[in-house]
């Protein structure tokens, strides 16, 4: 009867403790950037604590003061109703946070991403030119997606290399390095300029010997003699 009661009571026990601990959600950041952490539930009774690791970050009881942390995350970080929003994210960051509403624990974790974009020869192309733009990613997770996307809707993505050979008017304006992870998305923009090339010697003096303004005389003579040096 005893063990019989004992059994009970443990299994009892684990339930509880089950119950206690609630799946917790994988956010993605930028280096740099922001982020929003949810606590998995949108009210509570007492309070609600933030922590990361093992260092306490917030407490924000129904009634009173919020008591914060002294970790250096606490100044970069705030309880928007039961949301942690973090800013001016850093690698250190990274890890495991937990979210603890009055009896329930929610447990999640953060991945850190470090995105730089690049573009050869340069931002500023001519046109019918050749360009390869490159989106590294440091702390890449595996599952994860990296492409470019290019400000022009009707263009297919691009893998992280993006050839482009050769440079149209089409791929003036902004471009996205996206990174896809589940329902997470971050994204980096790169703005490109197409410009026409600039025009020969030959073809300005062609234009200005064309021109319905020139004159008829010595000014002629010389433009023939230009043109036919050009055609040469």
């Amino acid at each position: 009867m005893c063990s019989e009661l004992r059994m009970k009571m443990l299994v009892w026990f684990v339930f509880v403790l089950g119950a206690l601990s609630a799946a917790g959600e994988v956010f993605v950041a930028k280096v740099g950037g922001k982020v929003t952490l949810n606590c998995g539930v949108s009210s509570y009774t007492n309070s609600l604590r933030w922590y990361h690791g093992n260092d306490f970050l917030h407490s924000v009881p129904q009634r009173g003061l919020t008591l914060n942390g002294t970790v250096e995350l606490v100044r970069r970080s705030v309880v928007r109703q039961t949301d942690l929003e973090i800013s001016s994210v850093k690698e250190t960051d990274a890890g495991r946070f937990t979210c603890s509403a009055d009896l329930t624990r929610h447990e999640h974790s953060l991945s850190l991403f470090s995105v730089s974009v690049s573009v050869v020869p340069s931002a500023d192309l001519l046109l019918g030119s050749e360009a390869t733009l490159q989106c590294d990613v440091k702390g890449f997770i595996e599952g994860c997606e990296v492409k470019w996307k290019s400000p022009n809707v009707d263009s297919p993505e691009w893998s992280p290399t993006a050839q482009l050979k050769p440079v149209t008017s089409s791929h003036d304006g902004t471009w996205q390095c996206i990174i896809t992870c589940g329902s997470n998305q971050l994204s980096e923009d790169l703005t490109i300029t197409v410009q026409e090339p600039p025009p020969t010697t030959s073809t300005t003096t062609a234009s200005l010997c064309s021109s319905k303004d020139s004159p008829k005389t010595i000014f002629a003579i010389v433009c023939s003699v230009l043109l036919s040096y050009f055609l040469l």
